[in-house]
């Protein structure tokens, strides 16, 4: 990522002194991500298949954090980090490349980093990863410090008990398994906003998810929805979350993104921005990112939805989950190609009007250069 992006701060109207340092508090697993693009096909067994393109940058929930970050959020992230060269790079791409506060974070000795290869083809991706479980800290070492000054015993972090206090928190929910952490976030005052992955019990209970019950906003796919509440419609899925959580968001892939506000009744849908997708990978993270900045501002329903999609949809162009988060400079490059366009449709562009209030009122030309997606050359 470019160092000139402009210095926007969504929340610079809302900040009052005795409000929390962290914007956002999220936890788990980094791993480092290595993804081949440009693969005109699937692999086939027994066969040796050659990649047009290829970059590696942190994954896992780093792809969220920085997402974040980059979008100007004051970003906490609790994770485990080897003491490879690995989880050096991904440290320091993460402290010293995107300003996320790693303080809760702390580096295991011995412990190799988890890794996940991603083959992008055809719009889709296919991931095989290996990690083990990172051992629970020990001692009371030193205060934390990036993975190449770390020494014996790792400092024990504070979570996932105490979380600091916070505007917002995001969490991974899974069938039967309840965070701590996550009740305690949203006691401080924090609201959490969650995702799920696949259900592999096929119970598809909503009561199997007791941290729900402290969410503000839960975002699952369109089949995620479907299946948890039993409906064959996206939308009528959406409603039916509304009555567990305050805000219902359903993505629906390239049909765009459909949200409830369960406390008023809004509704509201915005379709996909059709891009040329170069690698999939963390598109979902950005999109949550785009919607927690959006709630966090206190935008309209349907602005926070434009932007989520407007900020993946940028994603998807460019190689890598973390580093293909795009920034306040990246968007404004958008905003001011898109409205040259003599093809654009005036009505669709009018939805994304309310970047004008957001956005300096010049930006560089796209396409914009883009941090080099690698472990790092020696200078």
């Amino acid at each position: 990522m470019s160092t000139d992006t402009p210095g926007i701060d969504p929340l610079q109207a809302l900040r009052a002194p005795r409000d929390p340092a962290c914007d956002v508090f999220l936890t788990g697993p980094v791993f480092l991500d290595i993804v081949f693009t440009g693969l005109d096909s699937a692999p086939v067994r027994g066969t040796e298949s050659w990649a047009r393109g290829m970059g590696s940058s942190p994954g896992g929930v780093a792809n969220m954090a920085t997402a974040l970050a980059r979008l100007g959020l004051r970003t906490s992230l609790a994770a485990a980090f080897g003491d490879d060269h690995y989880g050096e790079y991904c440290w320091d791409a993460l402290e010293q490349g995107e300003g996320i506060d790693l303080s809760m974070s702390h580096t295991v000795p011995g412990w190799h980093s988890p890794v996940t290869v991603s083959m992008a083809y055809e719009g889709e991706r296919t991931m095989v990863s290996h990690g083990h479980e990172a051992p629970a800290p020990t001692g009371t070492a030193a205060p934390t410090g990036s993975p190449a000054s770390a020494g014996a015993a790792a400092p024990a972090p504070a979570f996932p008990h105490c979380p600091p206090r916070a505007r917002a928190a995001i969490a991974s929910l899974a069938p039967g398994r309840s965070e701590p952490w996550v009740a305690a976030a949203a006691r401080n005052g924090a609201m959490v906003f969650a995702d799920v992955g696949w259900d592999e019990t096929g119970r598809w209970d909503l009561d199997a998810l007791p941290d729900l019950a402290h969410c503000e906003a839960f975002l699952p796919n369109a089949e995620e929805a479907m299946r948890y509440t039993r409906t064959d419609c996206p939308r009528a899925a959406a409603h039916a979350l509304a009555e567990r959580v305050p805000l219902a968001v359903v993505t629906l892939g390239a049909e765009g993104a459909y949200a409830v506000d369960g406390r008023t009744g809004v509704a509201a849908a915005v379709p996909a921005i059709e891009v040329e997708a170069l690698d999939p990978t963390g598109a979902g993270d950005v999109f949550v990112a785009g919607f927690v900045t959006g709630t966090l501002a206190d935008w309209p329903l349907a602005d926070r939805l434009a932007f989520a999609g407007l900020t993946a949809a940028l994603s998807v162009q460019e190689f890598g989950g973390s580093l293909s988060a795009p920034g306040w400079a990246e968007v404004a490059a958008w905003w001011q190609l898109i409205r040259t366009c003599t093809s654009q449709d005036p009505a669709a562009l009018e939805r994304y009007a309310f970047l004008d209030d957001l956005l300096p009122t010049t930006a560089r030309a796209w396409p914009l250069r883009r941090a080099v997606p690698t472990i790092g050359f020696r200078q």
